[in-house]
């Protein structure tokens, strides 16, 4: 309050002329140009246009998209990312630790190599203890022919991005009890543990919008029927409840038909979130102008819901996907760390981490705990991506 009468002293008294202010910055003719050019290009972009714009400002979401894509991508080519196939099995080096992998020796570059191991069984406690040999340098070998496999189980190949020296070894995650590498099985196991979450959510979206959308467009009596039915599935823990119907599966299936009955258990199970969605926006889009339009033009029910309604929310569907992908992937690998899941031979990251339910397996032999790793990046790479989708779906805040 108390600059206020020194404001006031600055104004010029009246009459007198106005002074103005004149900048001495250069004029940019195409400024104006270039602000109504982006102003124009924003106001004739797409809803997806508008999505990717505001997404692509989310880092780490953006990160994580392409994580995502890298290991997705990586299950077409397992066969040719692993160092050994997946039945590989190296009786002379059983629960052998990680190997390190080195560039120089003796102050020389020589590459990536790893250093030959010898082994003493310690009669004490009746482990393998790995001892390193500097006089032995294996150097790694790439784009390089090793174990033999069939390329998605009917091409033959031998191809592998890195092989051990000939005669020698390379574990960078080390080897399990029967000598496997669990390296390599990780990598096969991406590709049971991550398009069971795929397919899982597709039978889940399917059920969902077809029976949330028919809920939420009609109400009445199957409303009603359909919100008691899903109160009662979601009152049952999920845990037991999966243990429940995984166990009747029959212990004779083949391995892919007990993939396919775990994919359709955790598509059964988690479709009551996503219909109740579905539902609440359905209501509230019902009653819209452009619905009654198109129900007067004669449009059916399916068309309506399919074609003006789902459209309007899509976005919204989307993020829920990435968020509850994570779910089914912690659902098969609970399921077969319990033992009631997917079988062997088939090798998942679930699968895996069964060899590390001991806890005196896990003190004499952490590196089996590696398999949680990859579980752990896609959870939270997943749940990054959804984020980033939920604050994209909304361009305009």
């Amino acid at each position: 309050m108390s600059d206020l009468p020194n404001q006031t002293t600055t104004l010029p008294a009246p009459g007198a002329p106005m002074t103005h202010y004149v900048s001495d910055a250069p004029f940019d003719p195409y400024e104006a140009e270039n602000a109504a050019s982006a102003q124009s290009k924003f106001a004739e972009a797409s809803q997806l246009q508008l999505m990717w714009w505001k997404f692509r400002k989310h880092r780490v979401a953006l990160f994580c998209g392409v994580f995502l894509i890298l290991m997705y991508a990586s299950i077409f080519i397992s066969e040719f990312l692993a160092p050994y196939s997946q039945a590989a099995r190296n009786t002379d080096y059983i629960y052998a630790p990680p190997q390190a992998v080195h560039l120089f020796h003796d102050g020389k570059l020589i590459g990536p190599f790893v250093y030959g191991r010898s082994q003493v069984l310690d009669m004490d406690t009746l482990q393998r203890i790995y001892t390193d040999d500097p006089s032995d340098i294996q150097k790694l070998r790439f784009f390089c022919e090793g174990d033999a496999y069939n390329f998605w189980g009917m091409i033959p190949g031998d191809t592998h991005l890195v092989c051990p020296a000939k005669d020698g070894q390379f574990f960078l995650l080390g080897t399990d009890r029967l000598g496997r590498d669990v390296l390599s099985r990780i990598i096969y196991g991406a590709r049971i543990s991550l398009t069971i979450g795929i397919f899982g959510v597709t039978m889940s979206f399917i059920l969902g919008i077809v029976i949330g959308g028919l809920a939420g467009y009609h109400g009445g009596w199957f409303d009603a029927l359909t919100q008691r039915i899903i109160e009662v599935l979601q009152s049952i823990p999920s845990i037991p409840l999966w243990m429940a119907l995984a166990a009747i599966i029959p212990v004779t299936w083949s391995p892919i038909l007990v993939y396919i009955g775990i994919t359709v258990i955790l598509g059964l199970l988690d479709w009551t979130g996503l219909a109740r969605g579905v539902r609440s926006k359905l209501l509230a889009l019902r009653e819209e102008d452009y619905v009654l339009a198109a129900r007067l033009m004669g449009a059916g029910s399916a068309r309506i819901i399919g074609r003006h309604m789902i459209p309007g929310f899509m976005s919204h569907l989307i993020a829920s996907a990435t968020l509850t992908i994570p779910g089914m992937i912690l659902g098969e690998t609970a399921l077969s760390f319990l033992g009631i899941g997917l079988r062997a031979p088939i090798s998942s990251w679930g699968i895996l981490l069964t060899e590390a339910r001991s806890v005196n397996i896990i003190a004499l032999y952490p590196w089996l705990m590696f398999p949680v790793i990859p579980v752990i990046l896609v959870i939270l790479a997943f749940n990054f991506l959804g984020d980033g989708l939920r604050d994209a779906a909304d361009p305009y805040k």
